[in-house]
């Protein structure tokens, strides 16, 4: 854990959090840290800043907070066809780690149906793996999640009230430039990656009309969690983002 996180509701009148489950476990036995010592904290979707340990006891570990520091927004967000189930979960927390501010999970021609039936899907299983992905990256935007069971009414009837002016990119197996016209657009982008045998025809052809413009890291069919982690790597080095900066100063 690079940022301890908690809930706004953890946080007590004082300006003190007391934690008991793993979060302690962490400071006291990986962090190995004592009294008066000072970790970085945040609240969810909230400011960050600094804990100062006020006590550590094998029972919990009580900090006295100070959140001063805003968190940088997310900036993508991403349409992806529903993987396999163990895949998922292991994208869960790399998603919420590499800045997605919303994720989209669709069907597809490819997608088998029964994905939907999985629970890495409901948001008490997926959330866990979020926040781990978050205090991995050391900052606090959780990503918001939707679940859309049918790909053309979203496309059609939806996207666009959701994604307005996204900058929309749709990755697919091919000899495609990798990335058109990338850096010379400030707009926030809404990434689609398909399943893992690449998009079908007819999705590709109404991705278009609705303004995605292919890219692609090359003809080699790749795993979805392989494909999603080095396209996002790649998007965000040829923009120029960074990774997560907290900036001081209070949060818009």
């Amino acid at each position: 854990m690079n940022r301890i996180l908690f809930e706004q509701w953890e946080c007590q009148p004082d300006g003190n959090v007391v934690l008991t489950d793993q979060r302690a476990t962490h400071i006291r036995e990986v962090l190995r840290a004592t009294v008066g010592q000072v970790v970085q904290v945040g609240v969810v979707n909230g400011l960050a800043g600094t804990g100062a340990l006020q006590a550590v006891t094998p029972e919990q570990v009580r900090l006295a907070v100070t959140l001063n520091e805003a968190a940088p927004q997310p900036w993508i967000d991403l349409l992806l066809a529903v993987p396999r189930p163990k895949v998922l979960k292991r994208l869960w927390a790399q998603l919420a780690a590499l800045g997605v501010g919303r994720i989209v999970l669709l069907s597809a021609a490819r997608v088998e149906r029964d994905y939907f039936a999985t629970h890495w899907i409901q948001e008490a299983h997926y959330r866990p793996l979020l926040l781990e992905g978050l205090t991995q990256a050391g900052t606090t935007r959780l990503p918001l999640v939707k679940v859309e069971r049918r790909f053309r009414p979203f496309v059609e009837d939806r996207l666009e009230a959701e994604f307005p002016g996204a900058r929309r990119l749709v990755a697919h197996p091919g000899p495609v430039p990798a990335l058109p016209g990338v850096t010379a657009d400030p707009r926030r982008p809404l990434l689609a990656i398909g399943p893992e045998g690449g998009w079908s025809a007819f999705e590709l052809d109404l991705l278009a009309q609705r303004g995605f413009v292919p890219v692609s890291l090359g003809c080699r069919t790749l795993r979805t969690d392989t494909a999603c982690v080095a396209l996002l790597a790649v998007l965000g080095v040829a923009q120029g983002w960074q990774g997560p900066r907290i900036t001081a100063g209070n949060e818009a």
